[in-house]
């Protein structure tokens, strides 16, 4: 494929933000061997938690995906950070999507969606991966979606 990561985004009409510095008494990424370990990502856009809350009470599945897509692109910058060139990636290997939910919300897996969709839109067939969506009680900072990767490279 001619077109770059890079230049996908950009179609997309997004930026990837710096890569967020730990919170805490962790690294944001970790690599072994060709795989690179992402920590778990919030919807943080410009600054601040774009969503909070839990899914099925303050917030619909479709805010959540798009909270999803937040915690995608951050990800991705978190890649950036580690790689230094997203061209080196060569397979989303698997997310694992965390989503605050209300006890009687079972869209975990829609909410998912938001990020699964958006990084095979950026990455092409590398960005096919595998997935766990799972129903959390509550997130870090009462964020809405956490999300963590693992990606090979080259």
């Amino acid at each position: 494929m001619s077109e770059t990561i890079e230049n996908r985004l950009k179609n997309l009409g997004v930026t990837l933000p710096v890569a967020a510095a730990p919170a805490g008494s962790y690294v944001p990424y970790a690599q072994s061997g060709k795989l690179v370990f992402t920590a778990g990502q919030l919807p943080i856009k410009d600054g601040k938690l774009a969503a909070t809350g839990l899914l099925g009470r303050d917030l619909e599945t479709a805010a959540g995906q798009e909270a999803a897509k937040q915690c995608a692109i951050n990800v991705l910058a978190q890649a950036k950070a580690a790689i230094g060139d997203l061209s080196r990636i060569s397979r989303l290997v698997k997310i694992t999507v965390f989503v605050a939910s209300a006890p009687n919300f079972t869209e975990q897996h829609l909410v998912a969606n938001g990020a699964s969709d958006f990084l095979v839109e950026v990455l092409g067939e590398a960005g096919r991966h595998a997935r766990s969506a799972v129903g959390v009680a509550v997130l870090p900072l009462n964020a809405s979606v956490e999300i963590e990767a693992v990606i090979e490279v080259e």
